[in-house]
């Protein structure tokens, strides 16, 4: 949550030429209902299958960007099949700076409401360190050194000293 992953997914679509899909809009198109409301009415396992089931949609796309939700690596074994199907990014950022963005757009995340300072700051290291052996499978690991650096120009850069272009 607030690494930047529909931004700058959104960016590296537009740049590399291929299409972007953000896998939690895709839920709540084909659900007609948002995240929070599954959540809240469903419960989190049946959440947790609607999304391996969104995921596993995606290998239809012959190149896409797919800007996962953070816990989408975490269940179903979803990134051991990301990491089969193409390259995955972990935009890895420091708790100061996941706490900057997120205090900017708290209207956006129900789940921060009426968090802030040093409460916000703990969340977010609960969550990282709970979910860090799943981000840490990814293909790429990007350190973001800053809150506002251009991460997808800065991928893309890192992607073409790869392949030579």
């Amino acid at each position: 949550m607030g690494s930047g992953k529909s931004y700058s997914g959104r960016q590296l679509a537009q740049q590399a030429g291929i299409p972007f899909v953000d896998l939690d809009e895709w839920i709540e198109t084909r659900e007609g209902s948002s995240i929070r409301a599954l959540f809240e009415q469903k419960g989190e396992p049946y959440f947790r299958e609607v999304e391996q089931a969104a995921l596993r949609e995606m290998a239809r796309f012959p190149d896409v960007v797919v800007s996962c939700g953070g816990g989408t690596p975490c269940f179903h074994d979803n990134m051991h099949w990301m990491n089969e199907q193409g390259v995955t990014i972990y935009l890895r950022a420091s708790v100061e700076i996941l706490a900057c963005r997120l205090a900017l757009q708290p209207e956006q995340r129900p789940l921060l409401k009426g968090m802030e300072g040093e409460r916000l700051e703990a969340f977010i290291r609960s969550k990282l360190e709970e979910r860090r052996r799943y981000y840490l499978e990814s293909s790429v690991i990007y350190d973001q050194r800053s809150a506002d650096e251009p991460v997808a120009a800065n991928l893309i850069r890192h992607f073409q000293n790869l392949i030579g272009h």
